[in-house]
């Protein structure tokens, strides 16, 4: 389970990078990358951190500016310093040489605290290198506030909702050794409304219910009105 499928949305987010990553001299590096929950973003991003090379840190709810520049050091392979201003330092420095991307994750967390906003446009002036944001969909609306930071955002990239053909690369990787007929794929894909978490969920179950039942394919009859998951709670009965 430890394959990535190769989806639009990692395609989309590989161009963004390489754009931030070669860019000419005097335009921006920064990349803002958003969607709904369940769309597979962290799951693209991590990827592309991997092709990149690039530092990948999640952000939390609890993390202050000290906390988090830790924690960019730490994914740096640095000791972190005593103070905001050293670690910033360190980071940018370490960055600058490297010309590696940094990637932060759930930047939601950082976009409705002006001073996070501010100290992550100080990570990017200091080192020039290339700094993508990934959050919910009202991110570029948050950013939006702060117009330092809004107006050097070079690649906007909307993570867009699962498709037939994205579903059809996952089938081998969630549902190996069972096909997965079109008309059930299509089903899965429509009570899914976008979400490609959704839909990975479901062709484990396909996948589970086939195995239990010795079926080597399976079709939208042959599930016939069995539940799929939407990620609603059930209701009471």
């Amino acid at each position: 389970m430890n394959k990535i499928a190769p989806i639009a949305n990692l395609d989309l987010v590989s161009i963004a990078m390489s754009k931030l990553i070669n860019r000419q001299d005097g335009l921006p590096g920064l990349g803002v990358y958003y969607g709904p929950s369940g769309y597979g973003k962290t799951t693209t991003i991590v990827a592309v951190s991997n092709e990149t090379r690039a530092y990948y840190v999640q952000m939390r709810s609890a993390l202050g500016k000290k906390a988090l520049l830790e924690k960019i050091a730490f994914e740096m392979g640095m000791r972190p310093a005593s103070t905001v201003s050293a670690n910033l330092d360190l980071i940018c420095e370490q960055m600058s040489t490297s010309q590696r991307p940094l990637i932060l994750d759930e930047a939601d967390h950082a976009a409705s605290r002006p001073g996070m906003v501010e100290l992550l446009r100080d990570i990017y002036e200091g080192s020039q290198a290339p700094l993508m944001l990934v959050g919910e969909e009202m991110l570029p609306t948050k950013l939006k506030k702060f117009e330092r930071f809004h107006g050097r955002v070079l690649a906007w990239v909307p993570a867009q909702p699962v498709t037939m053909a994205d579903a059809a690369k996952l089938v081998p990787i969630y549902s190996p050794q069972v096909a997965i007929a079109e008309d059930l794929l299509a089903y899965v894909v429509d009570l899914a409304h976008g979400s490609v978490r959704r839909v990975c969920v479901n062709l484990v179950n396909l996948h589970e219910y086939a195995m239990l039942h010795g079926l080597d394919a399976i079709d939208r009859a042959t599930w016939g009105t069995n539940p799929l998951y939407t990620g609603d709670a059930p209701k009471r009965n």
